[in-house]
């Protein structure tokens, strides 16, 4: 199924029924008085988050929600029957806005989690309600209100524990393979991941992370260029962010320049996410000596202004493609994510799957050179 993290749908609640005007004849009783029942409440219409999505590529064939109506009183005092609510499922991590006022109506993070984005209107009265001690007989009742009626935006952002970014080709995809059971696609040209995608870490019993993989920047990420906004909308729900670099990229640029041009979209998108605890790898050391790999890893720390006796993130050096490095990465981040979670709760990611299979089945050996 293909991945869609935004649509505009329309949702509709239903009407309220109208209330009913009848005066009771019964035999011996000529004049029994108004009996006229309420009409029925209309249905409403509600999100509901589900871990069994993980796409919003249904709202792309059915755009438009309504809930039924109510139905109107009867005699006897009889009321209405109330209209079904109508249940709209979307995957956990939709944030749902009104489209015409850009209000943020809520945030579905967890499963199950219910939302009411169209309230069903109000039966009408029946003329019972309008009896008194000078009216003995009414003839007026009151139809039902409308429902609510709006356009939504839903847009979908990846529950993760970890976020990978990094410049087209820089291996993060190879390195969602490489810790995981998700098989993203992966190839020796830039832009072949098209689209977010997501793996479960495991690194041993009862210990496991998700980690998010989105497209890669480029220049103009921040102001929408190459669809940057809604790729890095998916790391604003990750507690730690892993930047990867390209020791020896593809074009031949300099991989401390690509790494400040990075973060720089970074902070340009969101103050907030660029400020997240960010670890740095560099990727690819296979194909480049180890003198050469400490010489960039040395350029890349004072392009980003990395302090060497302060205190400074973690600097790992990895392979992504022959796993060298890649076990202590994990361990190291799911070690990371325990303690935060001692602090704030996870945001609930742990039991997603992976796109492209079952989990992880083991360690894969390889050489640390962090």
């Amino acid at each position: 199924m293909k991945f869609v993290d935004e649509a505009a749908i329309r949702v509709a609640a239903g009407n309220g029924g109208p209330g009913c005007v009848s005066f009771r004849r019964e035999k011996f009783i000529p004049r029994g008085g108004p009996d006229g029942g309420d009409g029925g409440a209309g249905g409403s219409v509600w999100l509901v988050a589900s871990r069994a999505l993980n796409t919003l590529a249904d709202f792309r064939v059915n755009r438009r929600f309504a809930a039924k109506s109510g139905e109107g009183g009867s005699g006897s005092d009889c009321t209405g029957r109330c209209g079904e609510s109508l249940e709209v499922l979307v995957p956990a991590g939709t944030r749902v806005v009104e489209a015409d006022t850009g209000e943020l109506l809520g945030d579905l993070t967890r499963d199950g989690e219910r939302l009411l984005v169209a309230a069903g209107g109000e039966g009408g009265r029946g003329n019972t309600r309008f009896k008194s001690s000078v009216n003995r007989a009414p003839r007026q009742s009151t139809p039902g209100t409308p429902g609510e009626s709006r356009t939504l935006k839903v847009e979908l952002s990846l529950l993760a524990d970890v976020g990978l970014l990094g410049k087209p080709n820089a291996g993060k995809s190879t390195l969602l393979r490489a810790v995981s059971a998700a098989r993203p696609r992966v190839a020796d040209y830039p832009f072949t991941t098209l689209h977010p995608g997501l793996g479960v870490v495991s690194v041993g019993p009862l210990r496991s992370f998700v980690m998010a993989d989105i497209p890669g920047l480029i220049e103009g990420a921040a102001e929408g260029a190459g669809l940057g906004t809604r790729f890095l909308r998916h790391l604003g729900r990750t507690r730690l962010l892993v930047h990867l670099v390209d020791l020896a990229p593809f074009d031949g640029s300099d991989p401390a320049a690509d790494a400040v041009a990075v973060v720089g979209e970074l902070e340009r998108f969101s103050p907030e996410l660029a400020a997240r605890e960010r670890w740095l790898v560099l990727n690819k050391t296979d194909l480049v000596s180890e003198a050469e790999a400490a010489q960039s890893e040395a350029a890349v720390c004072a392009a980003l202004g990395l302090d060497e006796t302060g205190e400074r993130p973690p600097v790992y050096r990895i392979s992504a493609l022959t796993s060298a490095g890649t076990v202590r990465l994990a361990q190291d981040l799911m070690t990371r994510l325990e303690a935060l979670a001692v602090v704030g709760a996870p945001l609930g990611a742990t039991d997603a799957k992976d796109e492209g299979g079952e989990e992880d089945g083991g360690d894969r050996d390889g050489r640390d050179r962090a």
